[in-house]
């Protein structure tokens, strides 16, 4: 019996093993570096700064940053978003007003201002870098799967 199960756990460890130097093979392909070292951090790439509106790549998703966002306060205080995107901006600014369901509560009650759950922008909106993939991707829009 004992040798029974020296020979299961030996079967079970190697099985075991050969799974894990297949999983550090694909990491490293995506890390450049062994799992046990620290690669140093690769350089930002530029961000995308047009002020053009993008596509979205499905019903819900929420609208990106077209712009550059470094130094933008947003805490309990204050939200510099607003300075554009709020009511009474976007008249100057020419940017497009924060989404209505932003002024609604979790009853759906409509409030003056920005809801309080809504308040924090990046959580949801993030800006774009120019940067290439590190995976393939083949993503298809919901616009493509109907036409076909």
């Amino acid at each position: 019996m004992k040798n029974t199960l020296k020979v299961v756990f030996a079967i079970v460890m190697s099985i075991g093993l050969g799974s894990v130097s297949v999983a550090q093979e694909s990491i490293n392909a995506l890390r450049d570096a062994p799992l046990n070292v620290v690669p140093s951090a690769p350089l930002m790439t530029k961000m995308v700064n047009t002020d053009i509106r993008e596509i979205r790549g499905f019903p819900e998703q929420p609208p990106i940053i077209p712009h550059n966002i470094r130094g933008y306060q947003i805490d309990l205080n204050s939200n510099k978003c607003m300075t554009c995107h709020s009511r009474t901006a976007i008249g100057q600014s020419q940017a497009p007003m924060v989404s209505v369901t932003h002024f609604m509560d979790r009853e759906g009650q409509v409030l003056s201002n920005v809801s309080p759950r809504r308040y924090f922008c990046t959580q949801c909106h993030v800006p774009q870098h120019i940067t290439k993939p590190p995976v393939q991707n083949d993503f298809v829009d919901a616009e493509q799967l109907h036409k076909n």
